[in-house]
């Protein structure tokens, strides 16, 4: 048989073959790569706190380690994809190439076959044409598919090649994890301690502040026992009292043989509180009262507090002390000692801190420093020696109604008589006089007659 003929049989069979393999479904998919983010391994912060950068570091490595294991998953994914369309592919080869092979057994058996009908009978000159036109066109088509199949090789070696890099890039992607879990338990460790660190300094900071209040309160306190401890000089304390002091103006009517007689006295004194309520403190003798034979029964009584060019303001009530029937105590309200604009005396909570005292007689009129003494049998007085003075300022001798500060500034007592002063620790009423129009129904005379009656029970040093 004819060689040539032969192998146009032959192309026209491998070219058939190939013409009904379906390629397109042999090309694997190329799966696109995301991009691996840089990692910011070196950033770091200036002004921001270190506990606070370390964070925000964290975090970013949070982050990072995410975005890498995102990246490990699809690159497994592209890598098992790749592997399926390699498989695929060489199964494809191995079809094509057993294809060919039966191409090529089928060619042998059509040249056996054309070698026999050449032998048996002759065949026309047309039919030789259309099959030397159909070997061309196979042999055409047999070219394209083996193009076809030298690029399905190099993707696949492609793919390969693809896979490689891939497998490397998974091997650095879990080098750089461990790396990243190492960095991260690194600054974790560092983080604690920088907690601990800043909890000691917390620490540190609280006490030293706790030292420092107590430090400030014992000064304070200090300060304070210095100041209550140092005596004041009987010139400032004169001079204060000046000061401070205020007018108190009485005004009694009674019943008179024509007309009604009126009893008009004024006092200057200070006022005085207990850490409660204000006082203005007197003794009896500075009112229109007195304690003795046939005392009046008043029909009006009135008191006013006046200063300088403020308005007088009135008093509601006359109390007379449980301390002693001698010494009476005017309320005074917050809203008056604000408008008298007068400084508030405190009574004396330690009244025997120093032996000496200052005297002021006659609402300011003299004073000077006495020494006094404590009588263990009157608890509630002290007794002054007024025969020695060590400084005497003005014309006068210790008498009845002398106010005594301490020499801390506060009010000690008030004189009783020329001897003993009462020492003003409470203003605890005895009696009450209401001030007004129409005291008739309180019957003074019976009320005075009462306090007389006190006064006369008190021993005789005393009265």
């Amino acid at each position: 048989m004819n060689k040539t003929l032969l192998l146009i049989l032959c192309d026209f069979l491998l070219l058939n073959l190939l013409a009904l393999t379906r390629w397109e479904k042999a090309e694997p998919a190329r799966a696109k790569q995301p991009p691996v983010p840089e990692l910011a391994a070196n950033a770091a912060t200036k002004d921001q706190d270190l506990v606070e950068a370390m964070k925000l570091s964290l975090a970013d490595e949070r982050a990072t380690r995410e975005q890498l294991m995102q990246k490990l998953t699809s690159t497994e994914s592209t890598l098992a994809q790749r592997d399926q369309n390699l498989t695929q592919l060489q199964a494809d080869r191995a079809k094509l190439a057993a294809s060919l092979s039966a191409t090529q057994q089928t060619a042998a058996e059509l040249g056996q076959q054309v070698t026999a009908a050449t032998q048996d009978a002759t065949m026309t000159k047309e039919q030789l044409a259309r099959i030397q036109r159909m070997l061309d066109d196979k042999r055409t088509e047999a070219e394209r598919q083996a193009q076809a199949l030298a690029a399905l090789t190099q993707q696949q070696a492609d793919a390969r090649q693809k896979i490689e890099g891939l497998t490397v890039a998974v091997k650095v992607a879990e080098q750089e994890k461990q790396l990243l879990r190492e960095t991260a338990d690194s600054l974790k460790t560092q983080v604690e301690a920088e907690r601990q660190d800043r909890l000691k300094v917390q620490e540190t900071t609280t006490q030293l502040a706790q030292g420092v209040g107590q430090l400030a309160e014992k000064s304070g306190e200090l300060t304070k026992e210095i100041r209550d401890n140092r005596p004041i000089n009987a010139n400032v304390l004169f001079n204060d009292f000046l000061a401070n002091r205020v007018t108190a103006t009485f005004t009694a009517v009674r019943p008179g043989f024509l007309s009604p007689a009126t009893t008009v006295k004024t006092a200057d004194t200070v006022l005085v509180t207990d850490g409660d309520k204000i006082y203005a403190l007197l003794h009896i003798d500075d009112t229109p009262f007195t304690l003795g034979e046939n005392p009046y029964d008043w029909d009006k009584v009135g008191v006013t507090f006046s200063r300088g060019t403020a308005r007088p303001t009135p008093a509601g009530a006359i109390q007379f002390l449980s301390i002693d029937p001698r010494v009476v105590a005017i309320p005074v309200d917050a809203a008056q000692a604000a408008a008298l604009g007068v400084k508030v005396y405190p009574t004396a909570l330690e009244p025997f801190k120093f032996p000496d005292a200052v005297l002021v007689n006659g609402g300011g009129k003299g004073y000077g420093e006495v020494g006094f003494k404590l009588d263990a049998s009157q608890p509630g007085y002290v007794q002054v020696d007024n025969r020695l003075f060590k400084r005497l300022f003005g014309v006068f001798a210790p008498s009845r109604g002398d106010l005594v500060l301490s020499k801390t500034g506060e009010l000690l007592g008030i004189m009783v008589n020329s001897d003993y002063c009462a020492v003003v620790n409470n203003f605890l009423p005895n009696k009450t006089i209401r001030t007004g129009d129409n005291v008739t129904a309180q019957h003074t005379a019976d009320l005075l007659n009462a306090l007389t009656a006190r006064k006369m029970a008190l021993p005789l040093k005393l009265q």
